[in-house]
């Protein structure tokens, strides 16, 4: 199956171990960052299905972060906050956020340094957020709650069907047809070509794979790849015709 990618963002991550870890055992590969600029970095570089930014990170808060995040070019990234506790209030409030958020008549601060009775957590919720976890909530919980996030922005692609060509994937039943032939496939071998026909044209490299279908978490050779599509290409037969080499590079599907 493939891996949902999740690049969490904090200053620390000595307190959030228990739920990385759980989140891995999950099946999601979690890629880490402590600074806005690193959220950047690799979101242009990585695909990534879900940000978690918790209330501070490295150098700026993290309420100012999602703000950023929903006014560029990766607006449509889930994008899950995590606060000390629900109750917890939002004292000094950033200038860069102050026109986003809506406060009580009777709790709206004159100055940045006035308090106000908004909390983490509604503040997340009204910047954008799909949903604000606390860091005392359990576990199974906060799981079953980014579970909850990724069906909600994801869940059609669950039950559709991929066809180019001759070539169909089910997404619900997990088959492959070719024409009229149905062929049995591995999981990675479904995924690799599932990433195929979702991305026709464009140069795949042999890390972008890996990295899609294992995980950022794998540290086998790229040549596993490599080993996987042979496999795959003698099982499609005439059809493996569609999936290209590009030297030194990776593959390309082109129908």
């Amino acid at each position: 199956m493939i891996k949902t990618n999740i690049l969490f963002v904090a200053d620390n991550f000595v307190r959030f171990s228990l739920i990385i870890d759980m989140l891995k055992r999950n099946n999601f590969s979690v890629l880490t960052a402590t600074t806005s600029r690193e959220v950047n970095s690799i979101i242009a570089e990585r695909k990534i299905d879900m940000l978690i930014i918790s209330q501070n990170i490295g150098d700026m808060s993290g309420l100012v972060l999602l703000k950023e995040i929903r006014n560029s070019n990766h607006k449509d990234i889930p994008v899950v906050g995590v606060v000390e506790s629900s109750e917890l209030l939002l004292n000094m409030i950033p200038d860069e956020i102050r026109k986003d958020l809506i406060f009580s008549s009777a709790s709206t601060p004159r100055s940045k340094k006035s308090f106000s009775s908004i909390t983490y957590k509604l503040a997340f919720f009204q910047l954008g957020a799909d949903e604000c976890l606390t860091c005392d909530q359990d576990l199974h919980e906060s799981i079953a709650r980014i579970k909850a996030v990724m069906r909600r922005v994801g869940s059609s692609e669950a039950d559709s069907v991929v066809k180019i060509n001759e070539i169909e994937l089910n997404m619900s039943s997990y088959t492959v047809r070719i024409g009229t032939r149905e062929i049995k496939v591995t999981a990675k071998e479904f995924d690799l070509l599932y990433v195929f026909l979702s991305s026709p044209e464009r140069v795949l490299s042999r890390p972008y794979l890996l990295e899609r279908i294992w995980g950022f978490n794998y540290f086998g050779s790229p040549r596993t790849v490599d080993v996987h599509i042979r496999r795959l290409r003698a099982k499609m037969g005439s059809a493996s015709k569609y999936i290209h080499t590009v030297p030194c590079v990776g593959y390309k599907f082109i129908p």
